[in-house]
């Protein structure tokens, strides 16, 4: 029988349910930047970077996003797998788009470190979450 969110989040140890906590409000966060990002520019929001396929990942990041703090919200081990996927993606995806800054001005890369560290974060707590969340009936 499958457990519901409440005994899910319950069924977790103090320190994962911080972790998931940290995971849904930073993926809400990024959601927000990116809805507001295509609320304010539509689909030309990302023009800034040259290469299509990262505007269109970053669009599609409005959506991506919100998937993943619903999956993690559920306290599901997919949403944990899809957070380490989409940080990981994301993070590279800024960095290749913005390394013109390394010569131009490397300060302004400062303003990366939120999103760099969050992934850090992500990625640090991917197989202990995994392992935590396997004691779960969340399949």
């Amino acid at each position: 029988m499958a457990l519901g969110v409440r005994e899910r989040w319950g069924g977790q140890p103090l320190w994962a349910r911080g972790v998931l906590a940290v995971y849904v409000v930073g993926f809400l966060e990024g959601a927000c930047v990116h809805l507001l990002d295509l609320a304010r520019d539509g689909i030309h929001a990302y023009t800034a970077f040259p290469q299509v396929p990262l505007q269109v990942f970053f669009v599609g990041l409005a959506f991506l996003d919100p998937l993943v703090a619903v999956r993690v919200g559920l306290v599901r081990r997919d949403g944990v797998h899809l957070a380490g996927a989409a940080m990981v993606a994301d993070v590279l995806a800024n960095w290749w788009g913005n390394r013109h800054w390394l010569a131009d001005d490397p300060v302004r890369l400062v303003r990366l470190a939120p999103l760099v560290l969050f992934g850090l974060f992500v990625v640090a707590f991917l197989l202990p979450l995994h392992r935590s969340l396997t004691g779960t009936a969340n399949r």
